[in-house]
């Protein structure tokens, strides 16, 4: 627990630092993305926009993935619609899950907002059950509110 709270404590700074002064979501998206996915070595860490009523598979690492979540659907859909994070320590148990990779064993969601509106979700998936916590919860969302306000 206390590896993984130093491991964001050093990240938080990096992250600000390599996207101060980049305006362009997109180019943001796919660094934080690799800085994430690099840090940690999860399984599938990325971004999906909100275009419409749709998340659209945006910047990510890792294998190949869904490329559009209907709003509410899976835990993306829900994290975009309950507008906050989803922790889910075995996506099997999950209701509506949707399995882009049978090799996904847990997951989190993190809504990025500009302006109070959720405009992507950070998806990051993990091939072990209940990788993610509250931990994890607090600095991504400390780092998304950080690089994207």
């Amino acid at each position: 627990m206390k590896e993984k709270e130093s491991k964001y404590k050093e990240i938080l700074p990096q992250a600000v630092v390599l996207l101060e002064g980049e305006s362009d979501d997109v180019a943001r998206m796919a660094n934080l993305a690799a800085l994430l996915h690099s840090a940690f070595g999860f399984w599938w860490t990325g971004f999906y926009r909100v275009v419409g009523n749709e998340l659209i598979l945006g910047p990510f690492q890792g294998p190949v993935a869904c490329i559009r979540i209907p709003f509410g659907r899976g835990v993306c859909g829900a994290a975009w619609e309950r507008g906050e994070t989803v922790v889910v320590p075995d996506v099997d148990r999950f209701p509506g899950h949707i399995a882009c990779s049978s090799e996904s064993r847990s997951e989190i969601v993190v809504p990025v907002r500009r302006a109070g509106i959720v405009r992507a979700v950070l998806d990051i998936d993990s091939r072990d059950l209940s990788t993610f916590d509250d931990t994890d919860r607090k600095y991504l969302e400390q780092i998304l509110e950080a690089v994207f306000r």
